[in-house]
């Protein structure tokens, strides 16, 4: 239920909220003489009656019994991992999409003969497709379920690899990468929402580490594969992509064997209706069917409630911003990567490739701080609840400046190039802790609105992914290396504050806005 909305068509407050409806229905479980066993589920309802006429009934509406194994909570670990590694999977393949289109620009160039901006508008609007569809999907997910949504647009993102394939000029190539952005934006946005539907908040940390190290070091491993593939006069900028369609088209085949649906309002919404069609009693609903708006206004809260999310709810508008600049540098590194190590370091595109591993591995270290902050958060989520996600985030606020600093001043032909690729991995670290804690974070406090508020964080990250690599060459070209990564660097110490601030005044914060209060009154409610 969109807290902005009060329909007409919604049953009254007491019959939608939960903690209300235990106390003014009696519940009960289906009784198999009545319901001959047609669900043959464990699945509750909550009871009903007639009216003084006997023309009206109350809804009985289907619930999950404690332990059931078809809610998505209740899924066996071995499943739960299984659909997180699926999901991790598609974001990895995302990531590395993003970057290794770079590394074949100069067998692309010569072959279609377009500019060097021209080739890297290639890459901003890989991330404003990723940016602006899941203003869209997210919250389509949320109320028509996740898996659909997985099947077609990888589909639609593999295809896109042939698109780019077999250009012959660079608007196909354009057009092709909005499109493979748009939907590959499903592994980014919808998978921190699945997380959060699968795993509770307890258990959510390292899961969500997976998906961050996926995003993150998925952006260096393409490149790697990239350059060597670029190196190679047989194969070039074609095949990377061939090759990145072949690995994609294998995945997407088991995808709907292996991607069950984790939505549980969706699932609950199925059991209802099969329970009307073999009972034909039309009672039987589940909870979402009386909150959901009409289409027109299901479209309408599809495509706003991310923005809403992002331009009135503080903590969303902070981490978009800080998450965002640090995502627009990363961009900036993938774009520049080249030219700083080519005419600095002398390097072929093989080994600029090779760099691109830094990237990864800071990931890596990512992961192993994230244990700690696990931890942690163990120990201080009954004091400080959802906001204990952010010891570790603080500390990367201050790793982010360093970081670049380091990368910046080492930009000297007579400093080995190892410390600029230390400077790489050590930003990627900060990068890692500060997208993983973003999300876990936001997943914590927006509970059944993760993929709008994460949709909408994506959005402000993915603008600006857009917009760096358009202006990261002229930059350089009049600031230089050092000075220009001295700038991105000051800028992040002025962002230094952002995670402080919520760790100590975090649920002051939240209550002060409409959705997380209402997910902070529902989990009080639930005894959470």
């Amino acid at each position: 239920m969109d807290p902005r909305f009060s329909l007409s068509s919604r049953p009254r407050t007491s019959e939608l909220d939960l903690s209300a409806h235990i106390g003014h229905h009696h519940r009960h479980k289906h009784d198999p003489r009545n319901v001959a066993d047609t669900e043959k589920t464990s699945a509750t309802v909550s009871g009903g009656s007639k009216d003084l006429e006997g023309l009206e009934l109350e809804p009985l509406y289907v619930d999950w019994e404690d332990g059931d194994r078809r809610n998505p909570v209740n899924y066996s670990r071995r499943k739960k991992w299984l659909i997180t590694a699926m999901g991790a999977f598609f974001t990895l393949s995302s990531a590395a999409t993003a970057g290794a289109y770079n590394l074949g620009f100069g067998t692309m160039l010569q072959d279609i003969k377009a500019t060097q901006l021209e080739a890297t508008a290639g890459l901003s609007l890989y991330a404003l497709g990723f940016g602006v569809t899941p203003l869209i999907t997210s919250s389509f997910s949320e109320e028509l379920g996740r898996r659909p949504l997985y099947i077609g647009s990888g589909i639609i993102y593999t295809l896109m690899y042939l698109m780019v394939a077999l250009a012959k000029n660079i608007e196909t190539i354009l057009i092709a990468r909005f499109i493979q952005g748009a939907a590959g934006s499903t592994g980014s946005t919808m998978v921190g929402g699945t997380i959060a539907d699968i795993w509770p908040a307890s258990e959510r940390g390292i899961p969500m580490a997976l998906f961050s190290v996926a995003a993150m070091g998925g952006s260096g491993l393409g490149p790697v594969a990239a350059g060597w593939i670029e190196m190679n006069p047989h194969l070039g900028w074609r095949w990377i992509q061939w090759i990145q369609m072949i690995i994609s088209g294998v995945f997407f085949c088991v995808v709907p064997f292996v991607m069950s649906e984790t939505r549980s309002p969706v699932l609950l919404t199925r059991a209802a209706k099969k329970i009307r069609k073999e009972t034909g009693d039309q009672r039987y609903r589940a909870r979402i069917e009386d909150e959901r708006a009409s289409l027109r206004e299901l479209i309408y809260i599809s495509c706003t409630r991310p923005i809403y999310l992002l331009c009135n709810e503080p903590i969303v508008m902070a981490f978009s911003a800080w998450v965002g600049f640090a995502w627009g540098i990363l961009y900036c590194l993938i774009e520049s990567i080249n030219g700083v190590f080519t005419n600095v370091h002398g390097f072929n595109i093989g080994q600029v490739g090779s760099v691109f591993a830094a990237m990864p591995i800071g990931a890596g270290i990512g992961w192993l701080l994230n244990l700690y902050q696990e931890s942690l958060y163990r120990k201080y989520y009954p004091v400080r609840g959802a906001d204990a996600r952010l010891y570790s985030a603080c500390g990367a606020s201050i790793l982010f400046p360093i970081a670049m600093f380091i990368y910046a001043w080492c930009a000297y032909p007579s400093i080995t190039w190892v410390a600029q690729a230390i400077g790489i991995g050590l930003f990627t670290t900060a990068a890692f802790v500060i997208y993983n804690g973003v999300f876990s974070y936001l997943a914590d406090c927006y509970g059944p609105f993760a993929s709008s508020a994460l949709a909408g964080q994506s959005l402000a990250r993915n603008l600006m992914g857009f917009a760096f690599p358009l202006f990261t060459t002229q930059m350089f070209d009049a600031l230089g290396y050092r000075w220009g990564n001295t700038l991105f660097a000051l800028v992040a110490v002025a962002m230094m504050p952002i995670p402080f601030i919520l760790l100590f005044r975090g649920p002051t914060i939240r209550r002060s806005s409409k959705f997380s209060r209402m997910v902070m009154e529902q989990q009080a409610a639930a005894g959470k």
